[in-house]
C-alpha cells in the first residue's frame, strides 16, 4: 500500500472524534465514492467479501437459483453465492483478457438464472455493452465484480456504473485501500436502501430486524484512509498505467491483451509462459517478485460442483505470471524487471 501524511491526518482527526464505529467519516467517503464513480449511491462495507454477498442479498438471490459468472477469478467471486444458499455457473474467459466470454453466456443461461457477475479481472474491463445486452433480452440482474478495477472503464463509463450493481474491494493490495474494506455501488435506491439494511443486522430503525442481516459495517478508521487514498487514485492508477506501459513496449514475453475502448489501471500486469515453473525460478534467482492469479480455476476447487471443460481458463491457470506494476517502482525497478524478464531462454 502506498501510504502518507494525507492517512495519517485523517485516521488522526477520527481518533480525536472519539467515533470509531460507522459514523461522518464512513458518510463523506460513501458520497465522494459515489461521485467519483458516477452512481447514485454507495454503501460502504467491512470488505469485498461481504459487499458482494451483500450485494446478492440486496438484489434478491435465493435458495436454488443460479448467478453465472467466470470460471477464473479469485474464490470470493463464486463463494458469495454459495452464502446466498444458490448456485455459482461458470462461464469461460477469453483467451486475451481473461475476463469473461459474452459468446459462451449465453449457452450457460437456464430457466434459474437470475444474474451475471462479471470480473473485471486484473483491473481490465468486461465486455459490458455485450453483457448487458444479454442481460436485458434474458431479465438477468448484473453485479459487476469491481475488486481489482477501482477507476477503470468500459466506453468511457467507469465500472461499478454500468450494471445494476458494483462491488469493490479495498483490501491492503488493491489499487486504492482501506485495510479491509468494500463499497457497493447502484443507481437503484431499493437496492441500496436493502444493501444498507443488510449490513446492519436487518435494520432500518435500531432493533427493528426487518430483513436477514450481519455485522458489514465500515468502520470511521477505515473510511478516513479511504477519503484519503481516494484523493490519490487516479495519480496512483496513472503510474500502474506508465509502468505497464514500459513493459509492453519492451518485454519479450507475451504481453496483456487490453481491449479497445477500455481504460485498463493493471492491478496485475500478468504475463503468459509455456513453462512457468522454468520461469519463476528464473524469477526468484535474480530478485524479481511475481504472483500467480489463479492457479487453479474456480470450477476445480472441491467447494463448488460443476459438470464442465472451461478450456480457456485451464490454460490460463497454467501459464499465467502477474509481475510488479505497483505505483511505488521506480525508473530503475521496472527497468530491471525488463532485463531479467527477457533474459529468460526457456
Amino acid at each position: 500500500p502506498v501510504l502518507g501524511e494525507e492517512e495519517l491526518e485523517e485516521v488522526e482527526a477520527v481518533l480525536a472524534s472519539g467515533m470509531l464505529a460507522q459514523g461522518d467519516a464512513v458518510d463523506a467517503f460513501e458520497d465522494n465514492f459515489a461521485a467519483y464513480i458516477g452512481v447514485e449511491h454507495a454503501v460502504a462495507i467491512s470488505s469485498g467479501t461481504a459487499a458482494l454477498h451483500a450485494a446478492l442479498a440486496a438484489i434478491g438471490i435465493k435458495e436454488g437459483e443460479e448467478v453465472l459468472t467466470t470460471a477464473f477469478s479469485f474464490f470470493a467471486t463464486a463463494s458469495c453465492v454459495l452464502m446466498q444458499h444458490a448456485k455459482p455457473v461458470f462461464v469461460d474467459i477469453e483467451p486475451g483478457t481473461y475476463n469473461i466470454a459474452p459468446s459462451a453466456i449465453e449457452d450457460t443461461i437456464s430457466e434459474r438464472t437470475k444474474a451475471i457477475i462479471p470480473v473485471h479481472l486484473y483491473g481490465q474491463p468486461c465486455m459490458m455493452k455485450e453483457i448487458m445486452d444479454i442481460a436485458a433480452e434474458r431479465n438477468l440482474q448484473v453485479i459487476e465484480d469491481a475488486a481489482q478495477a477501482h477507476g477503470a472503464a468500459c466506453g468511457g463509463e467507469m465500472v461499478g456504473s454500468i450494471g445494476d450493481v458494483g462491488v469493490f474491494s479495498f483490501y491492503s493490495t488493491k489499487n486504492m485501500i482501506t485495510g479491509e474494506g468494500g463499497m457497493i455501488t447502484t443507481n437503484d435506491a431499493g437496492i441500496a436502501e436493502r444493501a444498507r439494511m443488510i449490513r446492519n443486522h436487518g435494520q432500518r430503525a435500531r432493533y427493528v430486524h426487518e430483513c436477514m442481516g450481519y455485522n458489514y459495517r465500515m468502520t470511521n478508521i477505515a473510511a478516513a484512509i479511504g477519503l484519503a487514498q481516494l484523493k490519490k487514485l487516479d495519480n496512483l492508477n496513472a503510474r500502474r498505467i506508465s509502468n505497464a506501459g514500459y513493459y509492453t513496449a519492451r518485454l519479450n514475453a507475451a504481453k496483456p491483451y487490453i481491449a479497445p475502448g477500455v481504460t485498463h489501471v493493471f492491478h496485475q500486469y500478468t504475463v503468459r509462459v509455456k513453462e512457468r515453473a522454468n520461469f519463476l525460478a528464473h524469477l526468484e534467482k535474480n530478485g524479481v517478485g511475481y504472483g500467480i492469479y489463479y492457479p487453479v480455476p474456480l470450477p476445480g476447487l472441491p467447494v463448488f460442483t460443476s459438470d464442465g471443460f472451461f478450456k480457456e481458463a485451464e490454460v490460463a491457470s497454467k501459464e499465467v505470471v502477474s509481475i510488479p506494476v505497483h505505483p511505488s517502482l521506480s525508473t530503475e525497478d521496472v527497468k530491471r524487471v525488463v532485463e531479467v524478464v527477457n533474459s529468460y531462454e526457456g
